[in-house]
């Protein structure tokens, strides 16, 4: 039984070491996530692997709740499309939210994100449909004129071949002349993950008790509140930008 339990031990060791050496996080950090990894993965069913239903309940505490970005954020982050997130996965993939991740990186990460229905490319109706989902989860009401207008800026401001949907290329020359559009890609936590490993708490449970550390390790859980930020932050950013004299109330 020793044995068996050191073996156990050696591998996790093993695997700590290779993700810290492939991500931004250090290895008693990667040790770390683990614990908010197991919280989230036996949630509903203990079987050390987050499901979607798992993944929304993080997200809305509600496991049945269906979101757009929820499904985004969840597909991201499923990079072996199996329909489950393993914990290779999710310390890769939030490792891109680190704050000293390159921001290629994460530019490629929001592209992808905003790409919906995968076909290299953000076209007017994906982007539509992501101010769509938001108003909708924000309960927020507005025109189909003020809709459009806001489609309209977005595409005028990057949309440089005029063709209708924005490229890779495009992607990279709006984020490197406006750095704040990956605002929401850095989680400044994350840096000092290894100090708040101690206040890790089940947070998905039916009722949530407020912590007295919570400018730590609860600041990472909004890591999961953040992702529905970043699906807003692209079509929005072009009306605060470039209308901010105008007193601008679209978004």
């Amino acid at each position: 039984m020793g044995c068996v339990c050191m073996k156990q031990r050696l591998e996790c060791e093993n695997l700590a070491a290779v993700l810290a050496s492939q991500t931004c996080f250090k290895v008693n950090e990667v040790k770390s996530l683990y614990e908010l990894f197991r919280k989230l993965s036996s949630s509903i069913v203990d079987d050390g692997l987050i499901s979607k239903e798992e993944f929304q309940l993080g997200l809305f505490r509600n496991s049945k709740t269906q979101s757009l970005f929820a499904d985004r954020v969840f597909h991201m982050f499923d990079t072996k499309r199996d329909g489950v997130i393993g914990f290779e996965e999710f310390v890769r993939c939030l490792s891109v939210f680190h704050p000293e991740a390159p921001q290629a990186e994460k530019a490629a990460f929001a592209y992808q994100l905003y790409d919906i229905w995968q076909t290299g490319f953000i076209e007017r109706e994906e982007v539509k449909e992501m101010v769509l989902a938001l108003l909708k989860e924000s309960d927020l009401i507005l025109s189909d004129d003020i809709v459009e207008a806001i489609i309209d800026k977005t595409f005028e401001e990057a949309d440089l071949k005029g063709d209708g949907k924005i490229d890779l290329e495009e992607w990279n020359e709006l984020v490197n002349g406006n750095p704040s559009l990956l605002k929401n890609m850095t989680i400044p936590y994350l840096k000092y993950f290894h100090l708040c490993q101690y206040l890790i708490f089940c947070f998905i449970t039916i009722q949530v008790k407020p912590y007295n550390h919570q400018n730590a390790m609860s600041k990472l859980i909004e890591f999961f509140i953040q992702c529905r930020d970043i699906t807003t932050s692209f079509p929005s950013f072009v009306m605060k930008t470039d209308n901010e004299d105008d007193n601008n109330i679209y978004l």
